[in-house]
């Protein structure tokens, strides 16, 4: 019984002082190597130009490309490894054997759903008392500032009815 095809992730980072067209070359080669040894390129990720967390070769950002594939045997990763240490346009590199669940997770963000944001739905009028944290907003507050101001003047006048009651019950 033959071994199920394994799926591979190489993720890396190609200099960004390169011209456009350098760069996108640098991963089409890449691109074109891995499907000469017979391998099914699932997707090409073209991330971008992105900051580092730490400069590499006095480089603080780079273009970040990640190729999913499917091969056999991965006899062909030390070989491609090889490859990219040796391409100076090459900065990083990294190369991870994906399980069902790595898998599972690259072929939801393909499809949307991992990784985008859904638009709230506009509140209503009940749902304005509390925002999405359990918190009121400022005109609740507000109101419920004024409130509190407007019982405690209240009680003040009340307090002075009061005690001019008493002493007009006294003064009797």
């Amino acid at each position: 019984m033959s071994d199920p095809m394994k799926n591979y992730e190489i993720t890396f980072i190609v200099d960004p002082v390169l011209s456009g067209e350098e760069i996108k070359a640098t991963a089409q080669t890449y691109v074109d190597l891995l499907t000469n040894e017979g391998c099914k390129i699932v997707h090409v990720d073209e991330m971008g130009l992105r900051q580092l967390a730490y400069p590499i070769n006095k480089r603080t950002s780079g273009v970040y490309y990640c190729i999913e594939f499917i091969v056999e045997t991965g006899e062909l990763i030390s070989q491609m490894e090889l490859a990219l240490r040796r391409d100076e346009r090459i900065m990083r590199f990294l190369t991870v054997k994906l399980d069902k669940y790595g898998v599972k997770y690259n072929e939801d963000k393909r499809n949307g759903l991992i990784g985008t944001v859904k638009k709230k739905p506009k509140k209503s009028d009940k749902d304005n008392k509390r925002d999405n944290r359990g918190r009121r907003d400022n005109r609740d507050r507000r109101d419920r500032d004024n409130r509190s101001q407007n019982n405690n003047n209240k009680d003040k006048a009340d307090n002075q009815a009061k005690s001019e009651e008493k002493k007009t019950e006294a003064g009797e």
